[in-house]
């Protein structure tokens, strides 16, 4: 006798099927249930795979060129500058995080990279003095309109 699936998973879960394999995911997990528009989205998302390494991000020019273009906006933005290391200091690493962006409709927006740096071994005090983060919340931008707009402010 075969084990049934509740019936809030029959979409999502499909009888064992291979006897080779007894604790294989497609004892448990199947797409047979979804719809094929459903499947359609899903499998868009499959098809492409965010690198995990510099060697991967090579081979595809998409990745290529989105990370020139952060770096052509690093240097226009004069974010970064290129400066000798004192001798007695170690410099710090960095590495790039790649993620593809979807529209809601499942079609790829963007690919996006993130060049970041390996911070995790400085001490403040000795590697660092203070901390900046220039990031502005869409909540704090909402609450400072209201206020002025209830003040009868002028905004500059």
């Amino acid at each position: 006798m075969t084990k049934q699936a509740p019936i809030w998973m029959k979409d999502f879960v499909s009888l064992p099927r291979h006897k080779s394999m007894p604790y294989s995911i497609t004892n448990y997990v199947s797409y047979a249930g979804l719809s094929p528009k459903y499947q359609a989205y899903l499998a868009a998302f499959s098809t492409i795979v965010e690198p995990t390494s510099f060697e991967k991000v090579v081979k595809d020019p998409r990745w290529v060129d989105a990370m020139q273009a952060k770096i052509a906006t690093l240097e226009s933005n004069h974010t970064w500058y290129v400066v000798s290391l004192p001798d007695e200091k170690v410099p710090i690493g960095c590495k790039w995080i790649y993620k593809v962006k979807y529209k809601a409709s499942g079609e790829v927006e963007r690919f996006k990279d993130r060049l970041v740096a390996k911070g995790y071994s400085q001490q403040e005090g000795i590697d660092y003095q203070e901390t900046f983060s220039p990031v502005v919340k869409m909540v704090t931008i909402r609450t400072v309109m209201v206020v002025t707009a209830s003040e009868h402010w002028h905004i500059h």
